[in-house]
């Protein structure tokens, strides 16, 4: 009778390691608060280049840049530009939902450019115009304060753009 119990539960703790698998997001315990990797391929960034997606420290919601960049096939145009935005303004929703927080919750925008190169679409100020547009479909409530500064290049080979948020997300 022993015997027909033992090799049942063996098996069962053998298969375990292959049937669990690792549920996202996740949440890292951190000081003042917990670090949060919303999904597999998060994970592996911030186990080979050592950042966090995002870090939330009491009431406040740090989002690591997303970079705006070409696809392959991709043009330079400013309608291309403008999807290129839009997929890091998804990116960067898709981090804050899994944060427990919305683009009503963005106090402040860091972004750096790279305003001159092969990629770029257009001049400053139209790229920000065609920033503003794709981000008014995102942001819906008041502005929050944004900083854009210059830069000569981008960790993502390509990069035409990284946006950077904080929010404001109450604890629950």
């Amino acid at each position: 009778m022993v015997r027909r119990l033992i090799l049942p539960v063996l098996c069962a703790l053998v298969a375990t390691p292959a049937l669990a698998q690792e549920a996202y997001p996740r949440k890292i315990p951190a000081a003042g608060g917990e670090v949060i990797i919303p999904t597999e391929r998060h994970q592996k960034s911030y186990d080979e280049i050592k950042y966090a997606p995002a870090r939330r420290v009491g009431d406040t919601l740090y989002v690591s840049g997303v970079i705006v960049g070409r696809a392959k096939d991709e043009g330079t145009d400013p309608e291309s530009f403008k999807k290129q935005v839009r997929r890091a303004f998804t990116a960067l929703d898709t981090i804050l939902k899994t944060s427990g927080a919305s683009f009503d919750d963005v106090v402040m925008i860091n972004s750096f450019h790279v305003w001159e190169g092969p990629d770029q679409p257009a001049p400053r100020r139209e790229q920000i115009a065609m920033i503003n547009a794709v981000k008014s479909e995102f942001i819906k409530g008041p502005n929050p304060a944004w900083t854009a500064v210059g830069t000569t290049g981008l960790l993502a080979p390509g990069g035409i753009v990284e946006i950077q948020l904080i929010a404001h997300v109450p604890g629950k």
